[in-house]
């Protein structure tokens, strides 16, 4: 899990962290080759800041920034969405 402070997280280490990409070049490559969709939308932004409710589609799968507001606030739980 991802430590937050403002309930943001860029693209590329959403990639990162959910292990689509093992480097952050690897994220910056998909990302600027327009491999990378944010809720629809083609995003060649690395930088691009994800929030709760994103949805980010990558190589046929799609996965969705989620809060578990259940347990710390400031944790990002990321989960994988089936369409």
């Amino acid at each position: 899990m991802k430590k937050i402070r403002d309930n943001t997280i860029k693209l590329n280490q959403f990639l990162k962290l959910m292990g689509i990409v093992p480097t952050g070049g690897q994220a910056k490559l998909m990302i600027q080759g327009g491999d990378v969709q944010v809720n629809g939308m083609l995003e060649t932004r690395r930088g691009r800041r994800l929030v709760p409710g994103d949805k980010v589609t990558i190589q046929g799968q799609t996965l969705e920034v989620n809060l578990n507001n259940n347990e710390d606030p400031d944790v990002m739980i990321l989960t994988e969405q089936t369409e």
